[in-house]
């Protein structure tokens, strides 16, 4: 069994920030090949961000400029830095690596 536990979701004014973590126990040896996928109410689950161990990480077209992924192998944890937040960005964040999901963390974002 292995868990991907989301968390820093919560509630922002247009234009703030939030940093989401996602926390790996169990069966994962690296953070390479992890994303932040999305899911708004009544629409399809978008890849967000996804970190390489070689290369850039990829991003939304959405998101570019604003969201940055990183991580930290020896803490089997990574992060989600997300500024100038805009209420699009609302959805619940879900935590990805090969074919585990987190719970996810609900991030809203007002006007």
């Amino acid at each position: 069994q292995v868990w991907l536990v989301e968390s820093g979701g919560g509630s922002v004014q247009a234009g703030g920030s939030l940093r989401l973590s996602c926390a790996a126990s169990g069966g994962f040896g690296s953070i390479y090949g992890r994303a932040w996928y999305r899911q708004a109410p009544g629409k399809q689950r978008e890849l967000v961000a996804r970190i390489y161990r070689i290369g850039t990480p990829a991003y939304a077209d959405s998101v570019k400029g604003r969201f940055t992924i990183s991580g930290d192998n020896a803490k089997n944890t990574v992060y989600l830095q997300m500024n100038s937040l805009k209420p699009e960005d609302t959805a619940v964040y879900y935590c990805n690596q090969d074919e585990d999901w987190g719970q996810g963390t609900q991030v809203t974002v007002s006007s």
